[in-house]
């Protein structure tokens, strides 16, 4: 086991982990908050990486964050308006935002597949310089990620604890009773949407400054990897305050990272990884029910004698 997991792997684990959590975070919204199959998510973190590596190369890579999650945020909003004001279904209104981004992606990288962000400043290489301490200088990365996720966290569980984060909740539990409750659904659906395009682009940003580039075709299986990590995160926790809950959704994107890690150890060829992640993705799904049939089952064998 030691050979298989080395100090590096687990670090790279934890650091990837904790960035691609922004988007299982973000399909927590979409998908289990407000009960919407959001497709778009793929082409959003390639339109949150591409702003904020032309950003960055601008030599704003911090202010490079909130322009990535202002795209997202009008990405979501027109993923949004399609489903709310043109009667588009979810999955449809996903695909389509999801198609044309990639051409908004193209232009908006100059027209090229690939960004060099290694000869400029980024928020990576800042927190390196102002470090003294020897340990720090090692885990660096990780700090610097677990403290964005940390306030995305908090800043999360604080908004949906408010009268808007309620409301957006109970949209997605029942549609019907939030109109009689005179809400605006259509409102709700896309203040819902927004926001989770806007974690999804900010985590494209910061993959984007972790791995010094931006490529068009970063995005590809965000919506798999996400589902894999949200599916793990609620069955390890199921109850809880909501805090409680986006938590579980980090843990189960760091646990989606250590079981890829053990593939790739296994001597498994990278192009196999589609199907390892679809692998736990079913897994992980089929793992609830199969629990319950099996207590079902016990409990019938007990009746039987």
């Amino acid at each position: 086991m030691a050979a298989i997991f080395t100090m590096s792997i687990m670090q790279s684990a934890l650091e990837l982990g904790c960035i691609y959590a922004l988007v299982a975070i973000a399909l927590y919204i979409s998908f289990t908050l407000l009960n919407i199959a959001d497709l778009s998510t793929d082409g959003c973190f390639t339109l949150g990486c591409a702003v904020g590596a032309m950003v960055t190369l601008a030599g704003h890579p911090i202010l490079a964050f909130f322009a990535a999650m202002a795209a997202g945020v009008c990405s979501g909003f027109v993923t949004a308006f399609l489903q709310t004001k043109m009667g588009v279904p979810s999955i449809l209104a996903g695909i389509i935002v999801n198609t044309g981004l990639y051409t908004v992606n193209l232009a908006v990288m100059g027209f090229s597949s690939n960004i060099n962000l290694y000869s400029c400043d980024r928020l990576f290489s800042m927190a390196k310089e102002i470090s003294d301490n020897e340990i720090y200088r090692d885990w660096y990365e990780f700090g610097v990620v677990l403290a964005i996720v940390l306030v995305v966290c908090l800043a999360l569980a604080w908004l949906l604890g408010t009268r808007l984060g309620l409301s957006i909740r109970a949209t997605g539990d029942n549609e019907h009773m939030v109109k009689a409750s005179s809400i605006n659904p259509g409102r709700m659906i896309t203040a819902g949407l927004c926001i989770s395009g806007s974690l999804t682009a900010l985590s494209g940003a910061v993959l984007g400054q972790y791995q010094k580039s931006c490529d068009i075709n970063f995005g590809t299986g965000q919506v798999t990897i996400a589902l894999a990590s949200l599916v793990i995160g609620n069955t390890l926790i199921r109850k809880g305050g909501m805090f409680r809950r986006i938590l579980g959704v980090v843990l189960g994107s760091c646990l989606y990272r250590f079981i890829a890690a053990f593939a790739l150890r296994l001597s498994l060829p990278a192009e196999s990884m589609k199907l390892v992640s679809a692998v736990i993705v079913a897994a992980a799904i089929a793992l609830p029910y199969l629990k319950e049939k099996a207590g079902l089952t016990q409990r019938k064998l007990r009746v039987g004698r």
